[in-house]
């Protein structure tokens, strides 16, 4: 991956007004961030964005918060004031794209909502993420990750067989919708690009988890019964899933015949591919059991980093299933750079994930690590054209902090 200062990148010269907190906008703004877009994250006075207040810490920094607040300018603006208000208004017709996570209703209450500031600024891209849409009897219901997990359905297919629903283990609707922000965001670029035209955008949490659904939805009319949760196996496929071995869990993925015939290969049991029960894929299903006792007892016989070799030799997809510590120090994870070191202004340098995306002629890159509460606040408001004086005030009466 080049971090060459000298490669041009996507979004170079594409500002961006960030009125984001949490995890959903700032995983957009992120994205935006790392692709070239000038990212001028709005804070409140005080407390600043809810994540930086979010365990776990590093010498004091919130780890959710310099993992996707990298690469963006922090200025504090209390909204709530008129004065902050005029000053949003101003930034807005600075900028190429706004993007939001309020409430509904709370932006309209302060006149910044997408209507009212796409009229000051016709070639505006206002995006907005919420936890339930823009319509329907729910659009207004505050949502977390876990809670629209739960509503969507991804928490009653996720977990153990034996054990009650489980929440997934990263923030996937607030990191996945921020995602479907940013497709949504570029595509209206391309739109404004044909048309000079900015518009409205937006997602939320539950439309993502709807769509995560998409198979299990898509197959329920003609289900007997709800999907339940399968652990680490595959309502599709056997085997496949988790495995004990001499030491370490093992996890096997095997989706055809073929690639059955190769484990049995690794395992030099090549009578098993013979068996009438596991023939093939659905005879494997309706004798998993039984198959998974004769594996269960195979790998037991040796480590998991002696079956992983023997497995990959064979071509057969597999992993050990690893702990953060084993994923940090994991050999592909430094061969495609994806934990740069990135500049930090208290811990000085910090450890983030990059995007998973590479592009050849404009890559990503990751400039800075995130800002501290309100640094860039005055350098922004003078590229503003805000006096000196008018800053001072500003600041004497709390519309802005230092």
């Amino acid at each position: 991956m080049s971090n060459s200062s000298e490669s041009p990148q996507p979004l170079s010269g594409i500002r961006v007004l960030d009125l984001t907190s949490n995890i959903s906008g700032p995983s957009a703004t992120a994205i935006l961030a790392d692709l070239g877009a000038e990212v001028i994250k709005i804070e409140r006075p005080g407390q600043g964005d809810d994540a930086r207040s979010m365990g776990p810490f590093l010498h004091g920094e919130s780890a959710y918060f310099l993992a996707i607040n990298r690469n963006k300018k922090s200025v504090v603006i209390d909204i709530q004031k008129a004065e902050g208000q005029k000053l949003i208004r101003k930034l807005t017709n600075t900028v190429d794209i706004l993007v939001e996570n309020f409430r509904r209703g709370v932006l309209t209450k302060y006149g910044l909502d997408g209507p009212a500031l796409c009229a000051l600024n016709p070639r505006l891209i206002y995006c907005s993420l919420s936890a339930y849409g823009e319509e329907g009897p729910d659009a207004a219901k505050p949502g977390y990750d876990a809670v629209v997990q739960a509503r969507t359905g991804i928490m009653s297919i996720t977990g153990s067989r034996q054990n009650e629903p489980a929440r997934a283990g990263v923030s996937i609707l607030d990191m996945g919708s921020g995602m479907w922000s940013v497709i949504a965001i570029l595509s209206a670029l391309l739109h404004r690009s044909q048309t000079g035209e900015g518009q409205l955008v937006g997602t939320s949490l539950f439309e993502t988890g709807i769509y995560w659904m998409n198979y299990h939805l898509t197959a329920f009319p003609a289900m007997s019964m709800d999907p339940v949760p399968q652990g680490t196996s595959h309502t599709a496929f056997a085997p496949y899933g988790a495995y004990q071995t001499a030491d370490d869990l093992l996890l096997l993925g095997i989706s055809n015949d073929s690639l059955f015939s190769r484990l049995t290969q690794a395992l030099e049991r090549e009578e098993l591919a013979a068996d009438r029960r596991f023939i093939d894929n659905a005879s494997r299903l309706h004798h998993r059991q039984e198959l998974d006792r004769l594996l269960n007892d195979c790998f037991l016989a040796q480590p998991c980093s002696y079956w992983v070799e023997r497995l990959d030799a064979k071509g057969v997809p597999c992993s050990r299933i690893q702990k953060v510590s084993q994923v940090w120090n994991d050999p592909q994870v430094k061969a495609l750079e994806m934990m740069p070191a990135v500049c930090h202004t208290t811990l000085q340098s910090v450890k983030v994930p990059r995007l998973p995306i590479r592009m050849q002629k404009s890559p990503t890159k990751i400039n800075t690590g995130a800002p501290i509460l309100g640094e860039h606040t005055s350098e922004v408001l003078r590229q503003l054209g805000v006096s000196e004086q008018e800053i001072e005030d500003f600041r004497i009466n709390k519309v802005i902090g230092s």
